[in-house]
């Protein structure tokens, strides 16, 4: 297969050395980044090669967006500003009036999204915040990973039960009439089984499934059942030990690491944690004897409600990735955002303007990210060996022009809509903002019919409705 040859960008590789070459071209073939070097040089020894000019462009490695939920992209804004009303649409539409199409309208628009705004690799929760799954069938799940195979980029789906009690009420609309069924802890870890022997690797290898269970440790009720957590966790720790996927959880707070250590045995490098707002020191002494990964949604509702202390936890050599918490209610995909928003929110909260550089964040969302996933080997930098996920930024623009300090420039001031080409396994995504692999304006009409029956069958469309104090007031 013919190689492609990207040349005249600026290359902000994130290798090692944390080089920014000015002069270098990348030659890519079947997948991955086989030599970087001269463009002339390129030339010559790869005559049959496809030559990508890319002049006043950046060139980065594929951003990756470390946590987001599936469902979220199709019911952005709903209850307005309202976390309970807010959670009444999630609990509606995931548990009772979501079909398979709904998931896949869904999918298919998140992936879009994704690459739109550059990001080749997401880690995503199947369904809404660390209580709402949609395990009663695996069906849902495969049918999200097929769909968002048909986009292209890489995902890690994070599958597993519903909080307790048990059994979960779901609504089966699979033959058209709503019939409520009840499903055991049993069953769902079951089918959460199902998607990771059909989906982790085996529609693509662009597709990984790990294991998630609700954080655990926060409340009276959690305590009172703590012989069934321990249960419920050596179920769940066998199966992603059995399997060699990774562990999530999503919602960490104040003394829930140090319960999931301590009572539930589920902490370690296997482990990727989320949010992780007002650690204790104990638990950030956890953290990196444990070798435990965070993920940091500064863009989150729980970043206002609390603080996750990124500067402390990379001072211990903990790694952090940068998440965006998407694509709901109020934020999306776009990292470039959640960097500008990281760097700010951390210098406010320590009165100091030097915390968290431009380069850090870059890290976060490239090489930390990828190693935080367990995917150093092969991707976040630009190296040779490693595969050719790589966004082009296009920096001739007034809020990127001069073009000098590319790195800064980037952190500071460029947005998604300036990706203007996307890599994965060196297959071109998107060129010249137009997506290759999928129909763009299908996607969006489909997802909008999908929204009208699924707001129609759950009977919430008073969601869509603004607050009483939306207008004219400081506060909803």
């Amino acid at each position: 297969m013919p190689g492609l040859i990207l040349k005249n960008g600026t290359i902000i590789t994130m290798d090692p050395e944390r080089c920014v070459l000015e002069q270098s071209a990348i030659y890519i073939q079947n997948h991955f980044i086989t030599e970087i070097g001269e463009a002339d040089f390129l030339e010559k020894m790869h005559p049959e090669a496809r030559v990508l000019d890319a002049s006043k462009k950046a060139i980065l490695p594929g951003l990756i967006d470390s946590h987001a939920h599936a469902g979220h992209a199709m019911i952005k804004t709903m209850g307005d500003g309202d976390s309970a009303r807010w959670y009444e649409c999630v609990k509606a539409f995931y548990m009772d009036g979501a079909t398979a199409a709904f998931w896949k309208a869904d999918a298919q628009l998140a992936a879009l999204d994704r690459l739109k705004n550059g990001v080749t690799t997401g880690f995503t929760y199947f369904g809404g915040g660390d209580s709402i799954s949609r395990v009663d069938d695996p069906m849902y799940a495969l049918e999200h990973l097929k769909s968002v195979h048909e986009v292209g980029v890489r995902e890690i789906l994070a599958v597993g039960p519903c909080r307790p009690p048990y059994p979960t009420e779901f609504t089966d609309l699979q033959n058209g009439k709503p019939r409520k069924k009840a499903v055991s802890f049993e069953q769902q870890l079951a089918h959460a089984e199902e998607v990771i022997r059909s989906g982790h690797k085996k529609i693509s290898d662009r597709l990984q499934v790990g294991i998630t269970m609700p954080v655990y440790g926060r409340t009276e009720s959690d305590l009172a059942i703590i012989p069934a957590l321990k249960g419920w966790a050596e179920q769940v720790k066998d199966l992603y030990k059995k399997y060699q996927v990774l562990f999530t959880q999503d919602g960490h707070r104040s003394g829930s690491i140090k319960f999931q250590h301590e009572v539930l045995a589920l902490s370690g490098p296997d482990a990727v944690f989320s949010h992780c707002v007002d650690l204790t020191e104990e638990e950030l002494d956890l953290c990196q004897s444990l070798g435990i990964k965070i993920v940091h949604n500064p863009s989150a509702v729980s970043a206002i409600r609390g603080r996750c202390p990124v500067p402390e936890l990379l001072d211990r050599g903990v790694t952090v990735m940068l998440g965006s918490d998407s694509a709901a209610p109020d934020r999306g995909c776009d990292m470039f955002r959640h960097m500008f928003h990281c760097m700010h929110y951390h210098r406010t909260f320590l009165k100091d303007e030097g915390s968290m550089p431009p380069g850090k964040v870059l890290e976060m969302t490239t090489l930390d990210a990828a190693r935080g996933l367990g995917m150093e080997k092969e991707i976040g930098s630009i190296e040779v060996g490693k595969r050719a996920d790589i966004i082009l930024v296009d920096m001739n623009k007034p809020h990127l022009v001069p073009l000098n300090m590319m790195p800064s420039r980037i952190a500071y001031f460029a947005h998604g809509s300036d990706v203007d080409t996307v890599l994965v396994d060196g297959e071109i995504l998107m060129e010249n903002r137009k997506v290759c692999r999928v129909n763009e304006e299908e996607i969006l009409d489909t997802a909008q019919a999908e929204m009208e029956l699924i707001l129609d069958r759950t009977q919430t469309r008073a969601m869509l409705e603004l607050s009483e104090n939306y207008w004219n007031h400081s506060h909803y």
